[in-house]
């Protein structure tokens, strides 16, 4: 897992470049602890930033293939981010077509994939990634992202090429790129709906997942590689379970594959204690002892637990019996109020994101959960997306939220979303983002993308189109948040949920299916309960752990009086002052719940910081 970033300029000679370039590359280090390289020439400059995991030493960045143009130009170079499991049989394909290799990394593999079949060859690769080659036979730049958009890759059009880096602050480091807020750069962070290649800054934008933009001398074209798409649904029920566990077990012993230490992240609940059962039993096959384990709980927590509407326990007990189950080198990152409210914690959590997104203590926490599994691991199997692929969210089984004509995730709770992240927004602006027609507009720009099988109707076809909205709309969120927080810490997290073969199968199966027992996930369930102890395989879908302190709410609010009290704060005219200021004389009684703290309390926070730490232009 690394950091790419780069710069196409037809107009200009990039080769004196050097400096603007290593700018941009400097600011993704953590991305990449272990290495960096820039390659650059007339019209392509390319920047590397690595964090080894696969072939140490061979697999150096940017990438260049021996063979060259009569000037002794590469044919094509590399910049390269992510993992592909299939590189073993696609090196042995290769070699076949008389490749020769000189490393053992999916570097070197994609590269020479590229060479032999062309820009389609994308389609081959099995898993997640983010990369740009440049062709010197062509001069044409072509940007690649995975299919369900795990590996991030932003970029920003110039007049006559492209700026692009795996974080905005990659490009934001070059002078010709700014930071701007506008109408709709504010409706993108407060409308809790990720659009497919939309940011919040103008100008800037994302290659949307499984798709390729291509730039040639200065012209810019966008391809689609890959899609979900419909197909008739044949198995039986224990043809899909034994589909499903099959599949489960092929993504995860490829996904085990590393020259570096590898660990699972472990909450208790049935995602990550199915991945971690079924490395354990990899490794336990394979002779390769026990694997490492860690989870994320909170000084108190367990003692003091009260039951929450989404959580009927604490998590601990659960992952305590599932390392007992199985066998894992367990070990639990216990946090505290003082941790998660550390100024420099806060900011390096704001850092790592870059755009005013957030969710509470839940930023927090997880970076210093990647953090501390950093001192033993550098790389780590999570459970992201498995409730977006089998079923596992309140919202697709309330039936409110099933029949809304919105989001599933807009449908519930007493205050909507909007009202929350615009609760402290002044007036004026409020009316004029808009956001119910907004979100209102992209939910039936969504509906016209979702496909269906000829003659699917009612329940059935609501549920494939609530499905197609999670992995599309809100599974991004998840991937971002997974993402930023782990690769600041120098962390490459694999999520073999994502495995677009798995996703593709569970997508065509019908809902009635996917729920055959009654409860949500019935075929994970089923797939792996043989793994598992029998109060994880009955323990119904539990969120990430938040904090139960109120003290963390008190913090929260002391630093949001001081953003407020600061007449200078750029970020002031964009907010109610007299309702925050009733906000905060408001005592904390009782600690927020998570979505409550992510919305409410902390998006004034996180607006204004990042308005002032960015030297964001508001153009609102």
């Amino acid at each position: 897992m690394c950091g790419i970033a780069g710069w196409a300029d037809f107009d200009r000679d990039l080769t004196a470049e050097r400096p603007v370039l290593q700018k941009m590359v400097d600011t993704m280090a953590f991305r990449g602890p272990d290495d960096e390289g820039l390659w650059l020439q007339p019209h392509c400059a390319l920047g590397h930033r690595r964090l080894s995991v696969i072939d140490l030493e061979g697999g150096r960045q940017p990438m260049v293939t021996p063979e060259t143009l009569p000037d002794g130009t590469p044919l094509a170079a590399i910049s390269y981010s992510g993992e592909v499991y299939n590189f073993t049989e696609l090196r042995d394909e290769l070699t076949a077509h008389g490749h020769r290799f000189r490393t053992r990394s999916d570097t070197e593999v994609v590269l020479r994939a590229y060479l032999e079949w062309g820009a389609d060859f994308v389609r081959r690769l099995n898993g997640m990634f983010a990369f740009a080659i440049w062709d010197s036979r062509v001069e044409e730049l072509l940007l690649y992202r995975d299919r369900l958009g795990v590996k991030p890759l932003f970029y920003y059009p110039t007049p006559a090429g492209v700026l692009f880096g795996s974080e905005p602050k990659a490009i934001l480091a070059h002078p010709e790129s700014r930071a701007a807020l506008t109408l709709e750069g504010l409706r993108d962070v407060l409308s809790f709906v990720r659009v497919p290649g939309q940011t919040p800054l103008d100008g800037m934008y994302e290659v949307r997942p499984g798709h390729i933009l291509r730039v040639r001398h200065g012209r810019r074209t966008e391809q689609k590689y890959w899609e979900l798409e419909c197909r008739p649904h044949t198995d039986d029920v224990p043809a899909t379970v034994g589909a499903v566990r099959g599949l489960l077990e092929d993504i995860v012993s490829r996904q085990l594959v590393a020259d570096v230490p590898l660990c699972t992240l472990l909450s208790g609940g049935l995602d990550s204690s199915a991945l971690t059962a079924l490395a354990q039993r990899r490794l336990d096959a394979d002779g390769g002892g026990r694997i490492r384990s860690f989870s994320v709980d909170f000084e108190g927590q367990v003692e003091n637990f009260a039951p929450e509407p989404l959580r009927e326990a604490p998590d601990q007990p659960f992952a305590a019996e599932l390392v007992r189950h199985v066998g894992t080198d367990h070990q639990t990152i216990l946090l505290n109020n003082a941790d998660l409210v550390a100024p420099n914690i806060r900011a390096a959590v704001s850092r790592a994101w870059d755009l005013p997104f957030g969710d509470g203590d839940l930023g927090p926490s997880l970076y210093l959960l990647f953090r501390a599994v950093r001192e033993q691991s550098t790389v780590a199997l999570s459970g992201e997306s498995a409730d977006e692929v089998f079923g596992g969210y309140l919202w697709f089984h309330d039936e409110k939220a099933v029949q809304a004509d919105t989001f599933p995730w807009h449908a519930l709770g007493e205050r909507s979303i909007t009202e929350q992240s615009t609760a402290f927004l002044n007036p004026d602006l409020t009316a004029r983002l808009n956001l119910p027609e907004y979100i209102a507009d992209q939910y039936h720009s969504a509906l016209r993308e979702v496909p269906h099988l000829t003659g699917e109707t009612g329940h059935d076809r609501r549920m494939r189109t609530a499905s197609y909205l999670n992995l599309t709309r809100w599974l991004p969120v998840m991937l971002d948040r997974k993402d930023r927080l782990s690769m600041a810490s120098g962390i490459e997290v694999r999520v073999p949920f994502c495995d677009h073969r798995l996703v593709e199968y569970v997508f065509n199966v019908p809902w009635s299916m996917k729920t055959f027992d009654g409860r949500e996930k019935s075929l994970l369930r089923a797939a792996t309960a043989d793994l598992l102890p029998e109060s994880i395989v009955q323990r119904r879908k539990a969120p990430y752990p938040s904090t139960q302190d109120p003290g963390y709410d008190r913090a929260i609010k002391q630093i949001l009086g001081k953003i407020v009290a600061e007449p200078s704060s750029p970020a002031l005219p964009l907010f109610d002052l007299d309702a925050l200021d009733q906000h905060l004389n408001a005592p904390v009684e009782a600690a927020s719940s998570m979505q409550e703290r992510g919305l409410y309390n902390e998006t004034p926070i996180r607006l204004a910081e990042w308005v002032a730490d960015y030297e964001v232009d508001v153009l609102v």
